[in-house]
């Protein structure tokens, strides 16, 4: 086991304090946020999610096309790796985003949530996915990009959950483009990082082992938005969860066989 050399030390210390001040940041900006207009709520965003990264000292490198503010009715379907996905694609390409309920009742990040716009599922209520899509595709048809995790849950980033197709409804019902998004952290060695992954553990414990990092990388990979037309919602999350699965050149746990029919789900 190494031994914590005091420069170290201190140096959480000051990326503690620094993180401190981001969220109060936060928390501040995020009272006024829902009263701007969209282009400015992605400014600020994006701005926040940024400078978070940057005081955890995680390095963001992007793959494929993002889409652009003139791109309408767009989904992103991610793997779940960690509590910082959400940063991560703010960074990236300012979205809403999908989450169970219980994110709402979360100190700090759950008011953060709510303010800028989360929507919130009760999973343990199979009636309210019906709801769940009905905003999402609301959302969608505002301008809003929405982003949902279709695993329903994270894992280390070196297997890929089996996708659930519920929440892709809502690609089909408001005719969206699709995109897989991939995400991958890594330590400076080059080794999938572990200590981002947000398994098991309290966000305190998760904040220690990102901060004990000298540096983390994330790839973030755009794939090509799949066409959704003529296909249903099963269709989506297999091509979404292969696509991703390809692109990280891992495999996909509990994979179920599907039939393709070729007709939309009702």
């Amino acid at each position: 086991m190494s031994r914590i050399t005091p420069t170290s030390q201190l140096l959480r210390i000051f990326r503690c304090t620094h993180l401190i001040l981001q969220v109060i940041s936060g928390l501040i900006q995020s009272l006024a946020y829902p009263y701007f207009s969209q282009s400015t709520q992605r400014r600020m965003m994006k701005k926040w999610a940024n400078g978070l990264l940057e005081t955890l000292n995680i390095k963001l490198h992007c793959r494929g096309k993002i889409p652009t503010p003139e791109d309408q009715r767009v989904m992103f379907a991610a793997n779940h790796i960690s509590w910082l996905d959400v940063c991560i694609l703010m960074a990236a390409c300012p979205t809403r985003f999908v989450a169970k309920a219980e994110i709402r009742s979360w100190p700090v990040l759950g008011f953060l949530s709510k303010n800028a716009g989360t929507l919130f599922i009760e999973r343990a209520k199979r009636s309210d996915t019906l709801r769940i899509n009905k905003n999402i595709s609301e959302a969608m048809s505002k301008g809003d990009r929405v982003t949902v995790f279709p695993e329903g849950t994270t894992c280390d980033g070196t297997i890929l959950n089996h996708f659930h197709a519920s929440l892709l409804q809502s690609a089909l019902t408001a005719d969206t483009q699709l995109y897989p998004v991939a995400i991958c952290y890594r330590n400076v060695d080059g080794k999938i990082s572990r200590e981002a992954a947000y398994i098991d553990s309290s966000l305190a414990i998760s904040l220690q082992k990102i901060l004990s990092q000298p540096q983390i990388d994330v790839e973030l990979t755009f794939i090509d938005p799949i066409d959704t037309i003529g296909k249903n919602r099963r269709e989506l999350a297999r091509l979404s969860e292969h696509a991703i699965a390809d692109t990280l050149s891992i495999t996909v746990a509990h994979r179920e066989p599907e039939k393709f029919s070729g007709r939309p789900a009702e």
